[in-house]
């Protein structure tokens, strides 16, 4: 074994914090012992098993199961036994979920295949190797498992195409390859571009090679760490401090593809309340009622459109969770349901630290003392830690009495109208320690459907700890109002979060540099489950300028979670500081992300259904588009889309006044702003002043002068999209006709979604669903309306048609048989409006060219 390897195995894993050193793990691998070494080299026995083979290397053991066709499960064990068959990830109905395999000998290897997948091990080696059916190898170990003590590491070979995207809201660039990652929930404040880790584990990453992907899944609580090609530039690895070799694949081929497997395999996203979605403002904090009453008054009084108003720790009794100040906020009670007759969904923060306060009336240490719900020392004593009330204890999450305990300390708070709660500072966080957490021997207690009765150390339970809190969040909200979709927002958690919150990427900071950041931080968080989250908009800790503020407030449009905050002693980070001026900007922003909504939910329903993120990197939608042999985005700055139809294009460098390059999939696009189609071009970049038009065309790169106050957006040509008039808030009924905007192009389609956004009675089918469709011959067009799904009843009376790239008047139009005269063509934009009739039944828009 290279020495270079042992010394990572046995010290890269047990840093607690910052990037790994490869030279001083050489320099510490001579004193590593070696003589608890166990590396699997050769395979005695292979017994094939209905959905997979069990191979054995002496007493060691390497099983390979398939789950689904294309996914399947990898266990390693240096014993005979395997571990606990458990997951706090994985779903049971896809751990227990399986097809039958046939086995294959083929000379010098065992395995099996499945209708896409062949798995082979090579007996001289111990070596696994998956791939297509048609012997394209998909991954391929470098070097056998390795086990030193109770860690292990996994290599496998990387090709040199392949490039590597998920793992949570890592720092730098989108892909992985060339860096090396820890997962150990941290607070991180003030995070930079170099720190790691951060506040998520989610073990999981997307290859891609020239479009062909797979996933992988460590389903490993532990302290884990991977290496893309760091260390070895030919291989990469993972591994952990402790607990079991147990790791999925799941196989595309398309990245989509892979994205849709890992929500099978750990849970979807609940479809959210629709006000989430709308713009939050917050800040840490609005000290007092009469301040927060200001601020909501200002949102209305300027019609600036706000969905909620946060309230960070200062509400509360010298910051113990479940309390009121009632100096600070006398009338709670009647502010909450104030703010709910102006519209204003209140979301509070509830961290998980319960101050340390027996026999002074504080019922959540009471209740949780009672009944034994915190975590202990290993001498049978409450662990006690210093966080914001000062001493605080601890919930034992991994019991489930314990997370029905926490969900009962909602109920007067949710009573009240209280609509969202904020889990904050669950990595978790301890004062005053350089572990920044607690002792990894303080124990926890697993008392959990599907686990075996237990103890465990925070070693084991700490990644997963954030997770458990969010979700005990989550599901006593749901007990309390069955009827009610949760809103939970976590900033800690681990693979499978997804299914109990929404999540930020914490405390960063307000810099140019730091908005630049966020754009990889939430693309990766969507590929690895988390669709639904946003960062910090304008920055949490220091102060904005006012162009920082007004880019950000525009790029936060297009982003899942749409939530301005930031720290006590910074400046005021409203949307109207600085004045009419600038604020009249980020107006404009905000009322588009609203009339925006129906796109916007329309995803988050696609989302619930699939797993696929709203917000996507290019390849996602554009897999076989490769610049230079890697991901169309590794050569488009910081491009993105959200949803299959808009591509947005900060700058890469948003400070920066120099001229940058958007780069195009190959499909035709419409400025957003304008509706102009973008003009043929060649690779070449051709200058252009944003919003512009740009003629007729599949245009591959133009080159954008950046503008404080615009935003490049564009729309993949073959679009449809749906738009609402303009609200104060989500809960206000629009007042106008639904807008659908057609852009002809090749594959034109389109869809909406829409239900009463705040229960469930969307699972009884009280919903709306409308499929539109298009196409386009002898100057003329076809559009087709659905037939409406569901019994949900719509707002709307009419719709507004927008046809985009139309040359001239009309000739005859029709809808449903029925003539349309209801119409206007501007020649100077190239558009066609045309008010239809709400049909149930839909029908279909006729357009003859004159």
């Amino acid at each position: 074994m290279h020495k270079s390897r042992l010394g990572h195995l046995a010290v890269a894993l047990s840093l607690s914090c910052c990037v790994v050193n490869l030279p001083y793990l050489r320099a510490q691998s001579v004193k590593t012992e070696a003589s608890d070494l166990i590396s699997l080299g050769r395979v005695t026995s292979a017994t094939a098993l209905p959905n997979g083979v069990d191979v054995r290397d002496g007493k060691a053991r390497i099983e390979i199961t398939a789950l689904r066709e294309d996914v399947l499960r990898v266990r390693v064990s240096k014993a005979e036994k395997m571990s606990e068959d458990a997951s706090w990830a994985v779903l049971a109905g896809a751990r227990t979920s399986s097809v039958v395999t046939t086995y294959a000998v083929k000379g010098d290897k065992v395995g099996f295949q499945t209708k896409v997948l062949e798995v082979s091990v090579d007996r001289a080696t111990s070596r696994l190797t998956i791939s297509d059916r048609s012997g394209g190898v998909l991954l391929q170990d470098a070097e056998p498992v390795e086990f030193h003590g109770d860690r292990f590491r996994v290599y496998k070979r990387m090709p040199e195409q392949e490039h590597y995207f998920g793992l949570g809201d890592k720092m730098g660039p989108l892909d992985r390859r060339g860096g090396a990652y820890q997962m150990w929930n941290t607070d991180q404040y003030r995070f930079q571009e170099s720190s790691d880790p951060l506040y998520k584990a989610i073990p999981f990453f997307l290859a891609d090679n020239g479009g062909r992907s797979y996933g992988l899944f460590l389903d490993n609580t532990w302290r884990t760490s991977f290496d893309f090609g760091k260390e070895d530039a030919n291989a990469y690895s993972f591994g952990a401090d402790g607990g079991p070799v147990d790791y999925y694949f799941i196989y595309g081929p398309k990245p989509k593809q892979v994205v849709e497997g890992y929500a099978w395999l750990t849970g979807l996203t609940p479809l959210p309340p629709r006000w989430s979605l709308g713009f939050q403002q917050s800040r840490y904090s609005y000290m007092t009622e009469a301040r927060a009453r200001e601020v909501a008054d200002r949102m209305r009084a300027d019609r600036i459109p706000c969905d909620a108003l946060y309230l960070d720790i200062d509400f509360q009794v010298g910051n113990a969770p479940f309390t009121v100040n009632q100096k600070t906020f006398p009338k709670f009670p009647e502010f909450v349901e104030e703010l709910k007759d102006k519209h204003f969904n209140l979301v509070l923060i509830t961290d998980l630290h319960i101050a340390d306060r027996p026999n002074q009336g504080y019922a959540p240490y009471d209740s949780g003392a009672a009944g034994d719900h915190f975590v202990k020392n290993p001498d049978g004593s409450v662990f006690v830690g210093k966080v914001w009330p000062g001493p605080s204890v601890f919930p034992d999450f991994t019991r489930k009495q314990s997370r029905d305990w926490w969900g009962t300390l909602y109920k007067q708070f949710y009573d009240e109208g209280v609509a969202g709660f904020w889990n904050d500072m669950n990595e978790p966080s301890v004062f005053e320690v350089a572990s920044k957490t607690m002792p990894l021997d303080v124990v926890h207690r697993i008392d959990e459907p599907g686990f075996l009765p237990r103890s465990a150390s925070h070693a084991e339970i700490h990644n997963v700890y954030g997770m458990e809190n969010s979700r005990g969040t989550y599901e006593g909200l749901l007990k309390l109002k069955p009827q009610q979709r949760p809103f939970v927002l976590t900033r800690a958690t681990y693979a499978g979060g997804q299914r109990y919150a929404a999540t930020w990427t914490g405390d960063n900071s307000s810099t140019w540099n730091h908005l630049r950041m966020s754009t990889p931080m939430l693309l990766n968080l969507g590929l690895s489950g988390f669709s639904m989250a946003g960062d910090d908009i304008g920055g949490y800790a220091g102060s904005s300028t006012q162009d920082l503020l007004t880019k950000w407030i525009e790029v936060g449009e297009f982003n899942p979670i749409y939530r301005d905050h930031t720290e006590k002693f910074t400046a005021d980070q409203e949307p109207w500081v600085g004045g009419p001026e600038v604020e009249a900007v980020r107006r404009r922003y905000i009322e588009d992300r609203y009339r925006l909504m129906p796109y916007l939910y329309t995803l988050a329903e696609e989302n619930s259904r699939t797993g696929v993120p709203m917000m996507r990197p290019l390849f996602l939608e554009f897999p076989d588009a490769t610049a230079d042999k890697h991901p169309l985005d590794l050569d488009a700055g910081n491009q993105f889309m959200l949803g299959a139809n808009l591509l947005i294009a900060p700058a890469p460098y948003p400070e920066a006044p120099d001229d940058y390059q958007v780069t195009f999939p190959p499909v035709g696009w419409y400025d957003y702003w304008t509706g102009a189609k973008i003009a043929s071009a060649p690779r070449e970049a051709v200058a252009v002043s944003t919003g512009a038009a740009l003629g007729v065309g599949a245009l591959q790169s133009v080159k954008i002068k950046p503008e404080v106050n615009v935003l490049p957006v564009f729309v993949r040509a073959g679009s449809i999209l749906p738009f609402a008039p303009v609200v104060q808030s989500t809960q206000e009924k629009p007042d106008g006709p639904l807008t659908l905007k057609v852009y002809p192009g090749e594959g034109c389609e389109g869809s909406l979604y829409q239900d009463d956004g705040i229960s469930f009675a969307y699972k009884a089918k009280d919903f709306l669903r409308v499929k539109y469709s298009c196409d386009s011959a002898n100057g003329g067009l076809r559009l087709r309306v659905g037939a409406r799904e569901g019994s949900f009843q719509p707002w709307w009376n009419e719709v507004e048609v927008t046809i985009f790239d139309w040359k001239s008047a009309p000739g005859k139009v029709t809808y449903a048989g029925e003539t349309i005269s209801k119409l206007h063509f501007q020649e100077s934009a190239h558009s066609l409006t045309i008010t239809l009739p709400e049909k149930a039944e839909g029908g279909e828009l006729e357009i003859g060219a004159k």
